[in-house]
């Protein structure tokens, strides 16, 4: 019964000015805009109405500010968790598109097509997926039948491992587009134990 489905919901964090530069961002460590601010202040009350029980988030600090204000509108208290972190970039992080362009087109153009696992020092998606995945376990694991947890981090690591999480290839989460910035996955498991995708990029 719905009322039975345990529900995790996966929200990325409001925007950064590096997002609206277009500067690869993977593990380091830009705080929210004032966009990213007022998206997450808006998006606050949103998900509160989800009714969770359970908050937790990427350590990093553009998930750590969206959280905050999540954790006002819920009255939990967030845990952090590194394994929630975006995907780690290796040397490409700090450059914007066009400088990643223009230094290897071809490298550039697998990883706008969402593989980067030829990157230089990156991480594999593979990679990504089993240790977001790890965390999500747990979480679906602290949570009752009918509850709610509420994850709060990045969204190429999102889309990873909401594939990993259903049981598809990994690469399948390229045919998604790229969440908005506090843009949420609800992710709900059926009375057969198996998880199915409820929403996808919804915004408040």
């Amino acid at each position: 019964m719905p009322d039975l489905e345990r529900r995790l919901v996966l929200l990325r964090h409001g925007r950064t000015e590096w997002n609206a530069t277009q500067r690869i961002q993977g593990h380091l460590d830009p705080g929210l805009d004032e966009t990213g601010l007022a998206q997450a202040t808006a998006v606050a009350p949103a998900v509160a109405a989800l009714s969770p029980v359970l908050l937790l988030s990427s350590d990093l600090l553009r998930a750590r500010q969206t959280t905050g204000l999540v954790a006002e509108a819920t009255g939990l208290t967030a845990s952090y968790d590194e394994r929630l972190r975006e995907c780690y970039l290796g040397e490409r992080q700090g450059l914007t598109h066009s400088e990643y362009a223009a230094l290897d087109p071809e490298e550039y153009a697998r990883f706008r097509a969402g593989d980067w696992d030829d990157i230089p020092g990156a991480e594999t998606q593979t990679q990504v997926a089993e240790r977001f995945t790890a965390a999500l376990r747990e979480a679906a694991a602290a949570i009752e039948p009918g509850q709610t947890a509420l994850v709060v981090a990045h969204g190429a690591a999102i889309r990873t491992a909401m594939a990993h999480w259903l049981g598809w290839p990994i690469d399948w989460a390229q045919d998604f587009r790229a969440l908005a910035n506090c843009g949420w996955v609800e992710l709900v498991e059926r009375p057969s134990g198996r998880w199915a995708l409820a929403a996808y990029n919804r915004t408040a």
